[in-house]
């Protein structure tokens, strides 16, 4: 492809991406496709020889996009906001153009100058001490991958600085022995990647519990830091989250601070995606205490407008983090490595891109008070969809509203919760994900797309309100007293290896026994089936944004209803499709050690170390 070539291209590419932009909501926001679909209809071997770019665009067409979930959707409400615009990016494609890779000042000074004076703009909008300033001289800020890499980095810099201070106390033991006797803690509502970040450092991660308010107070660190001194163990690492991804709860920063300073340890503080609202003065009262914290990330790539990635991580000290992590060959030096930042020493890759191009080009085009305009829409038509669920005795809010996230459940079992989201997204008119918190499964509730609007809330309502009603008069046509027997039995049982294997997304159709079986399908009923096995009917036809009467669309939906109870029925009859164990596994709410029951069965610290604590 010449230049020639690339501006016709280029032109039809920004054409594709604002048509598939404007265009979102026409479409289905999960895609109908199974695991392996698109092998069947690309080839198997690369092409000898070039192809024609209509030909690629058709294959995008007919064999990429229908296997898009669109997170861009205004119907799509599951994990956090993927954060995207137009100003972000032009950034990325100017980015790609010139093609650096930024792992020091002398590979690109623009590259590297640019990041510094970014993250200085952005301390400074969320409101961060002085100290974690590139313009001090002292700490300061970097743009890594993700928030996974923001954390493991941070425990490296804190795992090598507690190594090299215990080895100047014990000259003589070996790294890896003081090594098995260090100790993190995270409350159990933080994030997964906190547990990744210490299966990959080799360091114990220990899990506690949380106020009535989802939130790690310092009381029950302090206790779990005194337990663990005692049994022999070294702590020297806490993880504080400011809006928790089940929930959008507050660790109470403060009260961690002030522990963690009085017994000298790591405080770093991940507030993915609740970090970008703190733009909004409003909101950094959440922040009280984060001078006491060594390290802070958040992510601009999930509710600020910029493109995936970009994560954004400051220091309090920097020589602390790249001293843990400089690997200086001959070949990276240059003459100005004393005068200049040199962003290979503050992470794990070598090569790093141009990303702050975006960040920058995002707030130079909407500035900061289209940023918070932003922020506090979101969170206004969050609090609105919260008001919707409390005025429906049906349901019931976890957690307080605070930002763009909301977490309800029907209340009762937790399996009629579970019927309802399964139910929805088989529906493909709303996209959620579950949570599960002090054992109750909820549903995740969040404001994702960047011009959400109330009638977007509205839509998504009135569809769970429907589904609700099907979903409880399927759990109440059935015996549901045994069904809750049978479920309760089968979660204090351990799945076999075959059961295992037979656990699917997609429920399994046993024989009903004989007090939830469903009544014989006439012929027409048996022939509508065999229809819609072929080709589903959903209530809500062509994505089109307002729920059609009954009047309207009877027959339609009569058949829709009857596909969905019966596939409901189906699937309350089979308690493998419930299982808490299940659920749990795929959760950072699994319960693992507690700090009330550490070394009461255990004398040895090193037998506590390997069975009390999560490695």
């Amino acid at each position: 492809m010449n230049a020639s070539e690339f501006r016709k291209r280029g032109k039809e590419m920004v054409d594709y991406i604002a048509d598939y932009m404007e265009d979102i909501e026409t479409r289905r926001v999960l895609p109908e496709v199974q695991p392996g679909y698109l092998r069947e209809m690309l080839p198997k071997t690369a092409p000898r020889k070039g192809e024609k770019w209509e030909n690629i665009m058709r294959d995008v067409n007919n064999a990429i996009m229908p296997g898009i979930t669109h997170w861009q959707h205004p119907r799509f409400h599951a994990y956090f906001p993927a954060g995207n615009s137009y100003p972000s990016i032009l950034g990325d494609m100017l980015s790609n153009a010139i093609g650096c890779i930024g792992f020091s000042w002398a590979a690109s000074p623009a590259c590297t100058e640019l990041e510094t004076l970014v993250m200085d703009w952005l301390a400074k909008m969320i409101g961060l001490p002085p100290v974690f300033l590139h313009e001090n001289g002292i700490g300061g800020g970097v743009i890594q991958g993700s928030a996974s890499d923001c954390v493991l980095v941070s425990l490296l810099a804190a795992r090598f600085a507690a190594i090299k201070d215990l080895k100047s106390k014990f000259p003589f033991v070996e790294d890896g022995v003081l090594l098995s006797r260090m100790v993190a803690y995270r409350s159990k509502l933080a994030h997964s990647c906190v547990e990744k970040a210490a299966m990959i450092a080799m360091v114990k991660m220990r899990e506690l519990d949380t106020d009535d308010k989802f939130s790690l107070r310092g009381a029950t660190l302090q206790r779990a830091i005194d337990e663990d001194r005692k049994l022999g163990l070294i702590p020297f690492f806490v993880c504080a989250t400011l809006g928790t991804t089940a929930v959008c709860s507050f660790d109470n920063l403060d009260e961690l601070g002030l522990i963690c300073e009085r017994e000298n340890l790591w405080l770093h503080v991940d507030a993915a995606y609740a970090g970008s609202a703190f733009i909004c003065p409003e909101f950094q009262r959440y922040m009280k205490g984060i001078e006491h914290a060594n390290s802070f990330n958040m992510n601009p790539s999930k509710w600020m407008l910029v493109n995936f990635d970009c994560s954004t991580m400051w220091v309090k000290d920097r020589k602390l983090l790249t001293t843990a992590l400089t690997v200086d060959p001959l070949y990276l030096q240059h003459h100005n490595s004393d005068k200049a930042v040199d962003f290979r020493h503050w992470g794990v890759p070598l090569s790093r891109r141009f990303r702050s191009l975006k960040l920058w080009f995002v707030i130079r085009t909407y500035g900061i008070e289209g940023l918070q305009t932003y922020i506090r829409e979101h969170t206004r038509l969050g609090k609105k969809f919260g008001a919707l669920v409390r005025s429906d005795s049906r349901f019931e809010v976890i957690g307080e509203v605070t930002m763009g996230l909301v977490c309800f459940r029907l209340v009762g079992h937790n399996y009629h919760t579970q019927m309802l989201l399964r139910a929805i997204n088989m529906s493909g008119k709303l996209h959620m994900v579950p949570a599960l918190i002090n054992d109750q499964y909820v549903i995740r509730f969040a404001i994702c797309a960047q011009n959400a609007s109330e009638d977007d809330i509205r839509f998504a309502w009135n569809v769970i309100g429907e589904m609700a009603v099907e979903v409880l008069e399927a759990c109440r046509s059935s015996n549901e007293n045994d069904v809750l027997k049978a479920i309760e039995k089968l979660e204090s049982l351990d799945l076999t290896e075959e059961d295992d294997e037979g656990i699917t997304d997609t429920p399994s159709v046993p024989t009903p026994s004989p007090a939830i079986a469903e009544k014989p399908e006439t012929e027409h009923e048996a022939e509508l089936n065999d229809v819609m096995d072929e080709d589903e009917v959903f209530l809500y036809d062509d994505n089109i944004p307002s729920i059609p009467s009954i009047s309207t669309l009877y027959e339609t939906k009569q058949r829709a209803t009857t596909r969905r109870r019966n596939l409901l029925l189906r699937m309350i009859s089979d308690p493998k499709c419930y299982n808490a164990r299940v659920l749990k596994s795929m959760c950072s709410d699994t319960k693992r050690h507690r700090s009330d029951n550490a070394g009461v069965k255990h004398g040895l610290s090193e037998d506590v170390c390997s069975n009390g604590t999560d490695i």
